[in-house]
This record gives structure tokens, sequence and C-alpha cells, in this order.
């Protein structure tokens, strides 16, 4: 298949290339180089240096005609959402929109979407949450994310675009951005590499899921073929604290310093934790990456690019 990747010189994106070239696939990658690097982007891979937002876009569906989209290109900075929401709608709803007045005019088969798991859900507690949960965005953020789903589900309705969202936990590993939501592992790794303490907010008890990227990668593989016009977690359903984040790196790299812990920061979630059993169930997904291991690859990229 031809598969055109918004946002494939970013973390996760280009982690999605790499798979998609992996498994036979031709990839064409639209990346502004906001925030992806040009590192990112292998030679296989056919590259536009375009704004999602931008009249330029059409040029690509015009002379590439992908059959499917993966759209992973986004403002991820949740706070920078709050702060500044306008800018977050146009690139995380106006961006959409131009995308699909592009798959819809140049008959593209299918768009997989990028959003998220824990900003759309908010505090979980019990059960780690499924796609039935009530969604509580409180970020622009969330906000814009949900309005993208609605908006694919709308398409889909109108032109018989179809659509797979991806809801993710926090991801995480190689090539990972420290301003992103898991940026917390980029940050450890940074800082024992320069032999720094790392901050951490709060008691460090707050859970998260982190899902390693790889297989993130694999779900959008999974959904080239599966899960059409439905919503999917992709998650762990395990809660990781940062404590155990920052031991489990202390404990691998033989780091002597402690963290130092500052006040907790205005609105951070407690608990975001996602059930993964529908995935499972539709998609034959689960992840295969446990958090030792993931952390572990994760900090030896790291250290291998000093």
């Amino acid at each position: 298949m031809k598969i055109l990747v918004t946002g494939g010189a970013g973390f996760i994106g280009s982690t999605v290339v790499d798979v998609y070239l992996a498994n036979g696939h031709e990839v064409v990658i639209v990346d502004d180089l906001s925030s992806g690097k040009k590192e990112n982007i292998p030679p296989q891979a056919k590259f536009y240096k375009v704004d999602v937002t931008s009249p330029k876009l059409e040029e690509v569906f015009k002379k590439e005609k992908p059959q499917i989209v993966s759209h992973l290109a986004a403002q991820i900075d949740v706070r920078r959402s709050v702060e500044d929401p306008a800018f977050d709608v146009k690139i995380n709803i106006l961006g959409m929109i131009n995308l699909l007045n592009q798959c819809v005019k140049y008959k593209v088969e299918k768009i997989i979407f990028s959003s998220t798991g824990g900003a759309l859900y908010g505090e979980v507690e019990g059960d780690p949450a499924d796609e039935d949960m009530p969604l509580v965005p409180i970020s622009g953020y969330a906000i814009d994310k949900r309005a993208a789903e609605m908006y694919l589900s709308a398409y889909s309705a109108n032109y018989g675009l179809k659509y797979t969202v991806l809801r993710y936990g926090n991801v995480y590993g190689p090539r990972q951005d420290p301003h992103g939501e898991a940026g917390v592992v980029a940050i450890f790794c940074g800082k024992i590499l320069d032999n720094a303490a790392p901050f951490i907010y709060g008691d460090g008890e707050q859970l998260r899921d982190y899902v390693y990227v790889r297989d993130v990668a694999e779900a959008n593989v999974i959904a080239l073929t599966k899960g059409d016009n439905d919503v999917y977690n992709i998650g762990t359903a395990v809660g990781s604290s940062v404590n155990t984040l920052f031991n489990v790196l202390k404990d691998a790299t033989n780091f002597k310093k402690d963290a130092i812990y500052k006040p907790a920061r205005l609105g951070e979630l407690q608990v975001s934790i996602l059930s993964y059993e529908k995935a499972r169930r539709d998609l034959g997904w689960k992840p295969e990456v446990d958090i030792k291991e993931g952390l572990k690859l994760t900090f030896d990229w790291f250290k291998s690019k000093r």
C-alpha cells in the first residue's frame, strides 16, 4: 500500500514509518519539522516539508494519491493548549479538516488517527479506562482530539471515508521528545547521562500507562486492515508511578543521585490507565514490551546518541 504519514519525522510518527517500511509498504511523509527531525526520516520514504494546515497539502495528495493516511501531526503540548487554545485549534482541528477534505477529494480508502487516552478520560478510579468511559476533556489538546474524532465519524457518515482511532497511553521510547506527554522518560534519561539529579513534581506516586513506541507502531500496522470506523485504546492496563520510572532507570544505570522533589503541578491527574481489551479482541493487538525492558531500550538509545 501507499501510505501518507503526517508527522512522520516526529518521535511516534517516524517509528510508525519504520514499521510500515519494514512491512513492505510505500511511505510518503508530510511534516513541517516544527518538532520533527530530519534525521528521523529514512531514505526509503518520500518527504514533503508541508504544514497540514497549508493549501500546499493538496499538491502532495494530487501527486502521490495515497491509499491510506496515518495522521500523527499535532500540537502535542497540553500546557500550551491551555495557554494558547487558538493555536491548538489551528493545528489539531483545522489541520484535520484540511486533511479530511484531501482524503475525500483524492479518494483515500482509510485514515488512521492518533488520539489520546489519558487526556480524554481524565481521572481513572478502579479498573483501567475502557472506550465506553465518559469523556472529560479539560485541556485544549484533549478537546481538539475529541473534536477530530467526531469529524472522522462525520466524514465517514457523509462521504464513506473509513477510519480507525487509536487512543494512546503515555508513549515513550527512542527518539522521544522531552516535551510530549510521556516526556519524563526522556528527561530522566538526559539527566542521568548528564549526572544531574532530576526533578519530580508532587510525591511522584501519580500513575500513568506508559506504552512503548514500537508497540504503538505495530497497532498502526494492524489498523491498515482492521478496526474500521471504531475507536481503540492502545495502552498496557498497567500503571507505573514517576518514582518507579526513576528507580528502574537508576538501578539499571547504577546512577547514584536522588531525585529532587518539587510542588505538584496544577491540574495534573493522579491516575490514568487504559484497558486494551477491545484492541486485543478486535485487532489481535497487545503490548509486547514491559516497562523495565522499554526503559532499558530507551536509555540505551539516548546513550548511543551522546
